[in-house]
């Protein structure tokens, strides 16, 4: 999604940064309860708690923290989550896709088919938009993890798929699979990630113009503003103009 990076962080900024970061804390630890809670607490023997680790480090999460959400897997009062994939269509006719974690389906599907309602989209069926998005890993450093050359050479002998490199950040892409140990094998080379995460990846972009942008970033904002929704993907595509307008708004 071309600009995807800095439209996040537009939206970050014109939040309230302690409240963003609490949010994304608790969603952090969710992810981890859940994956303990499915495959056990020793992330040796759980690709998906370790990945799920990897992700909380990535974005500061205080150890004491991961740890916690890791012994309340075990407790008797934890909470059984299922995550559910919501997709549809927002405005611009750009195609968004909603992952969730939920002990509550029916007051989770409401809140995302409100926003949804609310900015001018339509929810659809699960499968509605997926088809046109490839379900990659997505491994992010800031530009001063290194030279494109240098983190090319790094991505490859770590066996990812492709990097993608600009100005702000490098995206080095894997296998939905490989994820975990391609990310492991980074923070050996180029240090800890940005961000680590599997991605829905758009085939295709929307070009969308600055009304079109602000409303979607209305709707994603409310999306991840709920306590539910874990990651929001879309295939919008806003040119640089429109997002130095943003930014100034």
């Amino acid at each position: 999604m071309a600009g995807h990076s800095q439209f996040k962080n537009i939206m970050h900024r014109k939040g309230k940064q302690d409240k963003v970061r609490s949010k994304l804390f608790s969603k952090l630890a969710r992810e981890i309860t859940v994956a303990a809670k499915d495959g056990g607490g020793d992330p040796a023997m759980n690709a998906k708690l370790r990945l799920a680790i990897l992700n909380a480090r990535a974005e500061n999460m205080p150890k004491d923290n991961i740890e916690r959400a890791i012994k309340k897997a075990s407790g008797s009062d934890a909470e059984t989550y299922e995550m559910v994939r919501y997709e549809g269509y927002g405005p611009g006719g750009t195609a968004v896709i909603v992952e969730t974690l939920t002990d509550n389906r029916n007051r989770t599907g409401g809140a995302v088919r409100a926003a949804f309602t609310k900015f001018g989209g339509a929810l659809g069926e699960t499968g509605s938009v997926s088809f046109s998005f490839d379900r990659v890993g997505e491994i992010v450093y800031p530009a001063s993890a290194g030279t494109t050359d240098a983190v090319l050479e790094a991505a490859i002998e770590a066996g990812a798929d492709d990097v993608i490199s600009d100005d702000e950040i490098h995206t080095i892409l894997t296998t939905f699979e490989g994820l975990s140990e391609v990310s492991k094998a980074l923070e050996a080379s180029l240090g800890p990630a940005e961000s680590i995460k599997p991605n829905w990846r758009p085939q295709n972009t929307v070009p969308v113009d600055e009304e079109k942008a602000t409303t979607l970033m209305k709707l994603i904002g409310m999306l991840e503003d709920d306590d539910d929704v874990q990651n929001v993907f879309t295939n919008f595509d806003i040119s640089d103009e429109v997002m130095a307008k943003l930014a100034a708004m």
